[in-house]
C-alpha cells in the first residue's frame, strides 16, 4: 500500500475523511488528517487547541486502481488527487515516515518536552524525540517549535507545540 494526498476544500478535511470511511473499509483504504496540539492565548489565558497540520489535505494509504480513483473523485469537497503528470502520484515513503512518526497512532502531534542549553535544543520526550535535526526554531513565548518536513518534494515549516522543561541559556 502506498500514500497519496487528496487536495480538499479547507475545513472540509474531516467531512472528506468520513466519506472515505463510508466508501472503503480500513483494510482497503486508510485515511489520515494530521493535527497538531498547540497552545493559543485568548483573553490572557492559554488554551490547548487542535489545528490541522496541512489545511486542505487528506492523506490516504491504499493500493490505488482505477475503480478506487473513480470513487474518490466523486466525493464532495474533494478538489483533486495530488499528482505530478499522471492521474495520481504517490508520496515518497521517506516523506510520509517523518509525518507518521510525528503524529503517532491517533493522528495528533502531541507536545514534546525539551531542554534548551547553549542555544541547542535537547528533546527529552514526545514525538520530536530523536528528531532534533528537523527543529529549525523555538519560540519560548508561545511554546512552539518550527519543524521542517518535506511534502511532495518541497520543504515546509510547520508549528508544533512544545513544553520547555528548563532553559539553560
Amino acid at each position: 500500500m502506498e500514500w497519496y494526498a487528496l487536495f480538499v476544500k479547507t475545513n472540509k478535511e474531516e467531512e472528506v475523511q468520513k466519506w472515505l470511511e463510508f466508501y472503503f473499509d480500513k483494510k482497503t483504504l486508510h485515511s489520515c488528517v494530521p493535527k497538531r496540539k498547540i497552545k493559543e492565548k485568548k483573553a490572557g489565558k492559554f488554551y490547548c487547541v487542535l489545528k490541522t497540520l496541512f489545511p486542505g489535505y487528506v492523506f490516504i494509504c491504499t493500493i490505488m486502481d482505477l475503480d478506487k480513483y473513480r470513487i474518490i473523485t466523486t466525493i464532495p469537497n474533494l478538489i483533486r488527487i495530488l499528482n505530478k503528470g499522471s492521474y495520481y502520484s504517490r508520496i515518497e515513503e521517506k516523506e510520509m515516515s517523518i509525518i507518521l512518526k510525528l503524529v503517532g497512532d491517533n493522528s495528533i502531534i502531541d507536545y514534546s518536552k525539551i531542554f534548551i542549553k547553549n542555544c541547542k535544543v535537547l528533546v527529552k520526550d514526545g514525538p520530536l524525540y530523536g528528531m532534533e535535526g528537523i527543529i529549525k526554531k523555538v519560540n519560548k513565548h508561545t511554546n512552539r517549535a518550527k519543524v521542517q518536513v518535506s511534502f511532495m518534494g518541497s520543504p515546509r515549516l510547520i508549528d508544533v507545540g512544545i513544553e520547555i522543561l528548563y532553559n539553560l541559556d
